[in-house]
Order: C-alpha cells, then sequence, then structure tokens
C-alpha cells in the first residue's frame, strides 16, 4: 500500500524487496519487481512484448473504465482494508502491502460478476485490465487514508489519552479529542491537494524521464499477468488460497475471543519463553496477522526486529534499571516519561530522526542529481502539455502506451485552479478546526509544498521511498517551535505534519498509479478521477472506521492494552521536543539519544558502502528501533511468517513465490477484518466467557489457598 504507514512503507537502491519505513513503522510498498538503473531505462528492455497479447483487444474510453461495478467493488475493499490497517496503525504500526490482495480480491470479485452476468445473456462491458486499474487505485487511495489519517501516529497523539502519558505540555491548549466531525472535515480539506500539486508533471515523470515507480511497475505486470489465460488460472488458485487462509485466520480470531473475558487474559498472553521473558516482551502471541506480516516482510526487516529486540529489551532496559534511584526515581511509574519510559521512547525517537535524515539527505542528494542530469541530457521542461516527439527506436509497448497516455490530458489550468482553490479554502478552514495553527503557517506549507510534493514523486520513482513522514516530522520541528510552548506549539506541530504528510504522499502516490495506468493502458483521466474518488470514501470510512474503535475500546491508546498505539505518544513527543528542546529528557538519557541517533546514520552508511552482496546482512535502524518500545511480541510472530516461507522457498520455491503473498494475505485480512465483529460485541457489552490466565507456580499456590480457604 503505498498511500504508505507508514516497512509505509527501506531501501533507496531499488532492490527486489520494494520496501519502505515510514512514519508508523514500516510499510512493504506494492509488489516486488527486479529494477535497476537510474531510473532512465527502459522497464520492458530483453522482455517480450506485453502489448503484442493485447492487440487485438479495443482499448474503453476513459468513460468506460469508470464503471459503477468497479467502484461499488472498491467501496467494499476499501472498507475492508481500512479495518486491517486501522488495527495494524493501533497495534505495532508496522504495515505491509495489500496490493496484491486487494488486485486479487478486485478481480475475482468483478470477474465472478462478469460471468454470472455473461451466462445469463445480460452483460454489456467485459472486465478489463483497465476497470481492473482503476479499482486497485481507489482502493489502495481509500485504505491508504487510514494510514496518511494519523490515526495511529500525528492526530491520536493530539487527544488526552496521549497526553497524561506524557506529562509534559498537557494542557488543554495542546490537546484536542478525536470526534469524527472535525476529523472528516481536517482530512476533506488536507488530502487532495497533493493530488493536484504533480498532475502537471504527469508527462515528464513517466515518459520524458522514464522514471521506474517500482511499486507502479509491479502492479501493473500483476494486473496485466491476471488478464492472460495463464494468468486468470493462476490468479484464480491464488483466491483459493486467499480464501481458505482467510477463513482459518477469522476462525482463529473468533476462537481466541472466548477466553478474554478480563485484563492479562487469552492466548495473547501465554508466556512462551517462560515468565521472566514474558515480563521482558519476549513471547509468541499467537497472532495471524503478523506471522502473515511476517512472510511478506523481507527478511531483512524482521531479523532487524529482532535484533532491535534483543538489545533493547534483553539488554539495555534491565542494565538501565539497575540505575534506579541514581539516573531516576524509584518512586516514578513505569509508564512516567521521566523514569524507564522515557529511555525506550526517546532513544527510539533518536534512531528514527537519525534514519529518516540520512535517507532523506541520500534521496534528495539523488533527486536533484538525476533531475539536473534528466535536464541536461533531453532538455526537458517540465511543462505537461509539451508535444512529445516520437522516438523511432522505442519499443512497440512503449508508442502504444504513449500513444494513448498522451491522448487523455487533464488541462494543467485545471491542475492549478484546484490546488489554488482547495488551499484558499484549507488556509481559512484550519485555523478554525486548530485555532493554534495560525493560517500563515499554513500559507507557508502551501507556499513549499508542490516543491517538495515534486521531491517526494520524482524521488519515489527513481528509488520506491517515499519520504512522507520525513516531511512531516520536518513541520512538527519547523511549525512547532515558530509557534512556541506558550502558544499550544504541540499541537500546532501536529497538525502541521498532518497537513505536510498528506500532500506529500498522496503526490507520489497519484505519479506510482499514473505509471501503472501508463503500463496498463488505463487513462491519466480515469487514473486521476479513481484517486480522487478513493481519496473522498477514504476521508469518510477511516475516521469512521477510528471511531468504531473508540467507542469500542475503552483503553485504546493505553500502554499493554490490546490497541496501544504506540507512534502517537512517539509523535507528541516529538512535537514536545521541537517546543521545549531536552529539558524533559532523564538523566543520561539525550547522551544515549546522541549515541544512537549517530549509529543510525553510521549503520545506514556502512549498508551504503559494502554492496548489495553484504548490506542484506546489515540490520535497518529503522527497523530496530520500533521494538525499542513496543518489544519483541510481534516480532517473534513475524519471525515465524519469515521461517515459514524460507521453508516453503527451500521445498517448492516457485509455488512459494506464487502463493506466498496470497497466503499472507489471507492471513491478515481474516485476523483484520475479525476487529470488525468483535468491536461490535464490545459496543453491545458482550463479554467473552472465559478468562484464561498463567500464572507462576508460587502464585498458583497462592490462589488454591485462597480459594480453598
Amino acid at each position: 500500500m503505498e498511500s504508505t504507514p507508514a516497512l509505509d512503507r527501506d531501501i533507496p537502491e531499488l532492490e527486489t524487496d520494494d520496501k519502505e519505513i515510514d512514519n508508523n513503522g514500516l510499510r512493504k510498498r506494492r509488489n516486488g519487481v527486479t529494477t535497476g538503473g537510474n531510473g532512465e531505462g527502459d522497464e520492458d528492455e530483453m522482455m517480450p512484448s506485453i502489448e503484442k497479447v493485447f492487440e487485438n483487444e479495443i482499448v474503453p474510453t476513459w468513460q468506460q473504465q469508470l464503471t459503477v461495478r468497479a467502484f461499488v467493488v472498491s467501496l467494499i475493499l476499501g472498507i475492508l482494508f481500512s479495518f486491517i490497517v486501522m488495527k495494524l496503525n493501533l497495534t505495532t504500526g508496522i504495515i505491509p502491502s495489500l496490493n496484491v490482495s486487494a488486485g486479487l480480491l478486485g478481480f475475482f470479485f468483478v470477474k465472478s460478476w462478469t460471468k454470472i452476468l455473461e451466462k445469463s445473456g445480460m452483460l454489456k462491458q467485459p472486465f478489463t485490465r483497465q476497470e481492473n486499474t482503476v479499482i486497485q487505485t481507489c482502493v489502495v487511495a481509500t485504505s491508504g487514508i487510514a494510514f496518511s489519517g494519523g490515526f495511529g501516529s500525528y492526530l491520536f497523539g493530539m487527544s488526552e489519552t496521549i497526553a497524561k502519558q506524557s506529562t509534559e505540555e498537557n494542557s488543554a491548549q495542546n490537546i484536542k479529542n478525536p470526534s469524527l466531525g472535525w476529523m472528516i472535515g481536517f482530512l476533506f480539506v488536507v488530502s487532495f491537494l497533493g493530488l493536484f500539486s504533480v498532475v502537471p508533471l504527469r508527462k515528464i515523470m513517466v515518459i520524458d524521464f522514464k522514471l521506474i515507480y517500482p511499486s507502479g511497475t509491479a502492479t501493473a505486470h500483476l494486473i496485466n499477468s491476471f488478464h492472460t489465460p495463464q494468468g486468470a488460472k493462476l490468479a484464480k488458485k491464488q483466491v483459493k488460497a486467499l480464501g481458505k487462509f482467510f477463513s482459518f485466520s477469522f476462525l482463529w480470531g473468533f476462537f481466541q475471543w472466548f477466553f478474554t473475558s478480563g485484563d492479562d487474559c487469552g492466548f495473547i498472553n501465554f508466556p512462551t519463553f517462560g515468565l521472566k521473558a514474558f515480563e521482558n516482551r519476549f513471547y509468541f502471541d499467537f497472532s495471524a496477522t503478523y506471522v502473515g506480516v511476517g512472510m511478506i516482510c523481507p527478511y531483512i526487516i524482521n531479523i532487524s526486529l529482532l535484533v532491535g529486540g534483543i538489545l533493547s529489551w534483553g539488554v539495555m532496559w534491565p542494565l538501565i534499571e539497575t540505575r534506579k534511584g541514581d539516573w531516576y526515581s524509584a518512586d516514578l511509574k513505569p509508564s512516567s516519561l521521566h523514569g524507564i519510559q522515557g529511555y525506550r521512547i526517546f532513544i527510539a525517537i533518536a534512531m528514527i530522526l537519525g534514519d529518516g535524515l540520512y535517507n532523506f539527505v541520500k534521496v534528495l542528494n539523488r533527486t536533484i542529481f538525476g533531475l539536473l542530469h534528466q535536464l541536461r541530457n533531453r532538455d526537458v521542461l517540465p511543462v505537461a502539455d509539451q508535444p512529445h516527439t516520437a522516438n523511432k527506436s522505442i519499443s512497440y509497448d512503449d508508442q502504444r502506451r504513449t500513444e494513448l497516455f498522451l491522448k487523455d490530458q487533464i488541462p494543467t489550468w485545471l491542475a492549478v485552479l484546484g490546488y489554488i482553490s482547495i488551499a484558499v479554502v484549507s488556509t481559512i478552514t484550519l485555523p478554525f478546526i486548530f485555532h493554534q495553527l495560525k493560517w500563515y503557517y499554513v500559507l507557508v506549507i502551501y507556499i513549499f509544498a508542490p516543491v517538495l510534493a515534486f521531491c517526494n514523486a520524482y524521488g519515489c520513482g527513481l528509488t520506491d521511498w517515499s519520504l512522507a513522514s520525513t516531511y512531516g516530522k520536518l513541520a512538527i520541528f519547523t511549525i512547532g517551535a515558530w509557534a512556541g510552548a506558550s502558544h499550544g506549539g504541540v499541537l500546532a506541530g501536529l497538525a502541521a505534519c498532518g497537513v505536510m504528510m498528506n500532500i506529500v504522499s498522496t503526490a507520489s502516490d497519484l505519479t506510482q498509479d499514473f505509471k501503472t495506468g501508463y503500463m496498463t493502458l488505463a487513462s491519466p483521466r480515469s487514473m486521476f478521477i479513481s484517486q480522487v474518488i478513493g481519496t473522498g470514501m477514504g476521508c469518510i470510512i477511516s475516521p469512521c472506521v477510528f471511531w468504531l474503535f473508540v467507542k469500542a475500546f475503552d483503553d485504546l491508546g493505553q500502554p499493554g492494552s490490546e490497541y496501544p498505539a504506540p507512534y502517537a505518544l512517539v509523535y507528541r513527543n516529538m512535537a514536545i521536543l521541537g517546543v521545549e528542546g531536552f529539558s524533559s529528557l532523564p538523566k543520561n538519557c539525550l547522551k544515549l539519544c546522541y549515541g544512537f541517533f549517530a549509529a543510525a546514520i553510521f549503520i545506514n552508511a556502512i549498508r551504503d558502502s559494502v554492496g548489495k552482496k553484504w548490506s542484506r546482512f546489515i540490520p535497518l535502524p529503522m527497523a530496530m528501533a520500533i521494538p525499542f518500545y513496543l518489544g519483541s511480541y510481534f516480532v517473534i510472530d513475524m519471525c515465524l511468517g519469515s521461517l515459514i516461507l524460507f521453508v516453503w522457498t527451500k521445498v517448492n520455491k516457485a509455488k512459494a513465490d506464487a502463493f506466498g503473498p496470497a497466503v499472507a494475505s489471507g492471513l491478515i485480512c481474516g485476523d483484520g477484518i475479525w476487529t470488525l465483529p468483535s468491536s461490535i460485541l464490545a459496543l453491545a457489552g458482550v463479554k467473552p466467557p472465559i478468562c484464561m490466565k498463567f500464572l507462576s507456580a508460587k502464585v498458583n499456590i497462592r490462589v488454591d489457598k485462597f480459594l480453598s480457604g
């Protein structure tokens, strides 16, 4: 899912892993594709012609690509994936790509629909790859708002629930509790600007610069393959596998629910490696979701998480706890940021910022040099409607794709007018939603936003790396410091983060979709309209889903609860650092933060200097930072998923490659969608009948004595 967490999802070196680390943790991007070079090559070199296969098919007009059935299916899948992304946001923040699932399920639903109509003689329009692309784009745009909307990060970080855990800057002017009305309004005024900001540059990005956009390219290959006879047969088997594991995962979640009638009850609290390891958050929590996530995420991500968990909970925190009474007061609550919790949070933030800064500089450097190289060698100016000079040496595929991509133009005046109109409305509206966010803060953001959106979209085309979260953090520190502590700087910084993140994130998402549409002969107009409709649906669906979580789970956002929303506290503390400086850190914490900030930069530098052969054995600092605060319980699940895939690959690589993503998606979707009925049961006051707890032998003897006495 690009619209990306969000393992949001590493590496700007165009690896086949195709992954992204984003603000809510790690988001795996669309689907793996082998790429290379500097963005100038043709992805179809040395490959048989794809368009020759579809040569005899009539390409539908852009109006015909936007069918009612496509948007009905998109709405259903958008709701499904919004629940899944929301659950992941509020648990660990690790969000894998759901694009394969969206593509498979979209293909399955519409193909089944058209088959029934065909048998009854009522089929008026066949299902095409262009319509499939529209569905995929719309679903990803819809569920992407569940990530970029900040429900597990900046937006929830404004709430009183999170502010109470922070102790500093938790006055009324720095708190805004979630409410359905203002959340929907906020998303509507900030989520569309990024779409208009890059529309004038679509031709430059896709045709003239031939940017790779690995995720967009991979999605296009996936959709193209579905609509060949062999691909359709494989897709049918993949959907069957997905459905099988979806059912298992859903029923497993239902079964576990029966044993959770109280605090610390259920399989999730099973002390797999003993009670001492359980106290330090090392245990297997029987989550089908994170077993599936582990199967999708690259091995290095899971290993990095495990290394981070061992380093923090296995070594550092036990050592720091021996300094209780010296480094921090022994009377503090475990959740106090002036105690051990402060070291966990701020050291994790230091690693995230170090990693983000390194990759920001790296990708920005590549973006600038790549852009200068393109402009110098091609003599191309970034104007969308500039005539395209045909190159006789390009392939048949590119000739056909270019011809159709340039056929349905989106007028530049419309994009400019749309951006200015929404920016004016947003500049007027946002200070009413957040009175701490002055109109001139918003105006400054919107003046710089198109440039940053272009940089993010161009860098994403080169590297598949979205820097949306980094730009968001930049807004936290700059706007927060500008506003100041006495004028609600924390809330202003968090709100500015949301404004910036949504603009640059949707900009890179749309250019990815333009690349997908280019390779599937989907019209740029249908891509743009699909993205707009999907974004609009997400602006309503995601707040409603989040509101259901808020109402159903009283302990939402509390440490140790089912949905602790860890990144909400991380983002709030970044905002506090921005307005207060380092005065809130416990003793020696700043020195440790400096050390880990430098270590994150150093590790990344080593990874880039040793080459791909050895870099795959060096852990990722961003991934290592996540268990510093959360613990390793979800990491054990993910490593099990990796192990399953590794063994499966050794036994039968072809089957593992073909069905691994489908099995993983089934595990994630089934367990994720169980949150809907479990939320409804919680709202209805229905309690599970059994509480299953695990006690030490000594405690068990005392309980037996108490009960028998």
